[in-house]
Formats: structure tokens, C-alpha cells, sequence
């Protein structure tokens, strides 16, 4: 859907970006990570076209990313911006008008987002009035209205409660399912949990890591395995680290570590043959983990 390659950014005697590309696939959500000031804001405001880089080249859709394709992308900006005195509906059609719809097309389309969100009772009333949560569901209505194949989200839960947060992360799933690319910034690491097929990494202006989300998981476990067992004998397992995760008296859990390299299968019969074995899973590490490790060897790299 879209390549980046080789983009650099500057800002005076400051380089926001670095010789970045990425390949961002048709489809699927991809999560943007990284530090305050690593390059996140400036990759996002490039591909929205609302500042220019210094180098590089961006394709879409096999085209040099113009402003003739404006019209497909939907941004959600971390710092949100609604007109505030302007009516819920009125704003929402002016703001699929510019993004290239027919007044007639745009009312429509903004008609049944409200409904779907649950907010037509507040068509005819000003931004203004409505409580923090709708108007961010406003903003996300924005961002969505005109059906873009490209979605940049910037933190976009923050705001919500948990239930309205729910909502738009199921949002966010449906418009995947329908196949919309997502771009997803967040410091948020359960988001992309949850949410993200792939993930990017940015430190220092810099690419860092890049790559399916199991499979980075896969790359960056540590041999350990969370075993459940009946009583607390894990004293008869030889060869294996142990830490106490939780004692109930009945059952016992443990995170373990065996010395030395095994395939999950033979140890989970060599245990099984020693112990009243409950439960038995590998242990893999959580994107918040790999970001902390990636970022500390970036930065001391």
C-alpha cells in the first residue's frame, strides 16, 4: 500500500527522521512505537502531507504520494481539533466535503456514523456542548466519514473510558475487516496487544525494529515456560530455574527455565512425567517487554 524509502527530516540543526523506510502492507494494522521525540509526529505529519520532507521517496499505490491523494487518507491527530461553536452535523459534512464527498454523499455518510455511535440526538447541537468522550467520537467520525483506505490513528483512545474505548477499538477491527490500512501510534502497548498485525519501532530518528508482531515475539523469547501443578512439588524437576508465581495450598504456579535448550514438547512430557501437571504454556515476552529491551540496546548501542 504504501513504501517509504529512505526518508530524512531535519529540523534546523536537528534531525527528526534518518534515512527511514518501511513497507506498509494492504490491510491490517500496523502499530508506530517509540519514544517521545523518536520521529513518530514527524513520519505521520509526512504522510498526511502537512510538512514536506527533506529527502526520500513515498509511493502509494505504486504513485509518488501527491496531494491528489489527500482524499483517501483519514487522520486522527493526538491534539484533537474541532470547530467548537459549529453544529455536530454541519461540521461533519463541511469536513467530508473537503476531503472531496458531495454534500449530498456527506450527509448521508454522516448521518449513519452518528447513528452508529450513538450520537444523533446531538446533530443540530454545537460541538460545544457535548461532553469530552462525544467529541472525540465526533473526531473520530471526521477522520472516517469520506471512507479513506488509509487510517492514521494518533492516540486514538485517548479521552475515552473503557466502554467507549471499546467502541472504538471495535470500530477500528471493522474497518480492517473491510480492508482499510491502519497506521497506529500509540504509548498504549495493551492497544497493540490487541490490535496490531505488525509493528515498527522508531529511536533516535532511526528504524530500530520492523516486523510481524508473533513473529518478533517468537524472536525475542527467553526459553521460559508458565507450568501449573497439582500441590508444590516442583522440587523433583532437575535441570530447571524456577520463580513462584502463585501458591493456593491446591495447586501451585510457576515460571520456569530449563538450564539448558529443549523443545517445548520433550519438556512438557518430561514434566508431565514427574509432576501432576495442570497447565503448561511457553512464556512469551509482551511488546512493552521487546520495546524496552530494543530501545535500552538502541540507546546504549
Amino acid at each position: 500500500m504504501i513504501s517509504i524509502k529512505n526518508v530524512s527530516k531535519s529540523y534546523g540543526d536537528t534531525r527528526a527522521l534518518k534515512d527511514f523506510s518501511l513497507e506498509i502492507p494492504e490491510g491490517g494494522i500496523m502499530g508506530l512505537l517509540g519514544p517521545n521525540g523518536a520521529g513518530k509526529s514527524t513520519l505521520i505529519r509526512i504522510l498526511t502531507q502537512i510538512i514536506e520532507k527533506d529527502s526520500g521517496e513515498i509511493i502509494y499505490k505504486g504513485q509518488t504520494l501527491d496531494h491528489s491523494h489527500i482524499g483517501r487518507f483519514g487522520y486522527l491527530p493526538e491534539e484533537r481539533g474541532l470547530y467548537k461553536k459549529m453544529k455536530v452535523g454541519e461540521e461533519l459534512i463541511y469536513l467530508a466535503r473537503l476531503k472531496g464527498l458531495s454534500s449530498g454523499e456527506a450527509t448521508e455518510k454522516a448521518i449513519n456514523w452518528v447513528k452508529k455511535l450513538d450520537l444523533k440526538d446531538w446533530w443540530n447541537h454545537k460541538v460545544i456542548d457535548l461532553s469530552k468522550g462525544m467529541q472525540q467520537k465526533i473526531q473520530f467520525i471526521a477522520t472516517v466519514v469520506h471512507e479513506p483506505s488509509v487510517l492514521i490513528l494518533d492516540e486514538p483512545f485517548s479521552g475515552f473510558d473503557p466502554l467507549n474505548a471499546g467502541v472504538v477499538r471495535d470500530l477500528i477491527l471493522e474497518l480492517k475487516k473491510s480492508g482499510v490500512t491502519i497506521l497506529l501510534s500509540t504509548h498504549r502497548m495493551e492497544s497493540v496487544e490487541e490490535l496490531c498485525d505488525r509493528i515498527v519501532l522508531i529511536n533516535k530518528s532511526k528504524k530500530v525494529l520492523e516486523g510481524d508482531k508473533q513473529q518478533l515475539k517468537d524472536s525475542y523469547k527467553e526459553n521460559k515456560f508458565r507450568i501449573r501443578i497439582k500441590g508444590n512439588g516442583i522440587g523433583v524437576l532437575e535441570g530447571i530455574d524456577h520463580q513462584l508465581v502463585e501458591d493456593s495450598g491446591l495447586e501451585s504456579e510457576y515460571l520456569i527455565k530449563p538450564r539448558t535448550e529443549q523443545l517445548a514438547s520433550s519438556l512438557l512430557k518430561s514434566i508431565s512425567e514427574k509432576v501432576d501437571l495442570v497447565a503448561f504454556k511457553e512464556e512469551l515476552p509482551s511488546v512493552d517487554q521487546i520495546f524496552k529491551q530494543v530501545v535500552n540496546q538502541s540507546n546504549h548501542g
